[in-house]
């Protein structure tokens, strides 16, 4: 018997007051996979993302994550969703006024009851983990883009989400940096179980990174496929979204050196 999705999409409308950006988007979101939103700019990518963590209302459709419904949930039940959530905002998203080691810790402090002492070690860990051992004491500004991005996931994880979201992860970083977060959200997975989900147009990542992917098309305002990124690039009806995916000969060159994911 197959395994219930752990995200569910129903019926979903994305919409600013009368204006539809996308509407009937359904789609499914196993546990413990690396799943892409893709499409183009302005298809409404970062606005699905608002709406799965519960940022901005969803007008119509559904979002279930273990068949509860995040669009119906009272505020206690929203909370309690939430704080399964871990986010991973473009830019980094840290308290400039907050060293690094407060940034990562302000979770801890305000969902747990640990002590400072073993905050302290998590935040280290956490740090650690994302290759920032020794600045703990460091602010936001005195980084690099790749180095706030990294700090940024630190944050994220630090109350081990089941759930971790990325709004495009590898944006204004140079190819070897975007490679270095790459791996990094596939040790999210395969480390720690965890389901990601992943806004990006950045074709190398999606290849390197996606075990499925929604494409969301602009122009017909719905999705139009949803599978395996190497799948849909051969067998997609849309034609928009094989030539998204293919990028062109350069990209082509270039996705064929890159690893495909196991599922």
């Amino acid at each position: 018997m197959a395994e219930p999705p752990h995200i569910e999409v129903r019926d979903l409308e994305l919409a600013y007051g009368s204006s539809v950006i996308m509407r009937d988007l359904n789609f499914s979101i196993r546990r413990g996979e690396v799943f892409v939103i893709m499409g183009g700019s302005g298809c409404g990518k970062s606005t699905l993302l608002r709406q799965l963590i519960g940022l901005k209302p969803t007008q119509r459709g559904d979002i279930l994550y273990d068949g509860v419904s995040l669009v119906r949930a009272s505020v206690a039940q929203r909370a309690a969703l939430q704080r399964r959530f871990g986010v991973l905002f473009q830019s980094g998203g840290l308290w400039s006024w907050l060293t690094l080691a407060e940034n990562v810790a302000l979770p801890l402090q305000q969902h747990t009851c640990l002590a400072p002492s073993q905050i302290d070690q998590i935040v280290r860990l956490k740090l650690a983990w994302v290759g920032l051992r020794g600045f703990e004491d460091f602010y936001p500004a005195q980084l690099s883009g790749g180095m706030a991005k990294r700090a940024g996931l630190a944050r994220a994880m630090a109350l081990d989400p089941e759930i971790v979201f990325f709004d495009e992860p590898g944006a204004g970083l140079d190819p070897v940096t975007a490679r270095r977060l790459d791996e990094l959200i596939l040790q999210v997975r395969d480390s720690f179980g965890t389901t990601v989900v992943v806004v990006t147009h950045e074709l190398e990542s999606i290849y390197r990174i996606a075990d499925r992917a929604v494409f969301l098309n602009a122009e017909r305002r719905t999705m139009t496929a949803w599978g395996p990124p190497r799948q849909l690039a051969t067998e997609a009806e849309d034609p928009a979204v094989r030539e998204f995916l293919s990028g062109g000969p350069a990209a082509a060159t270039r996705r064929a050196a890159l690893k495909p994911v196991a599922p």
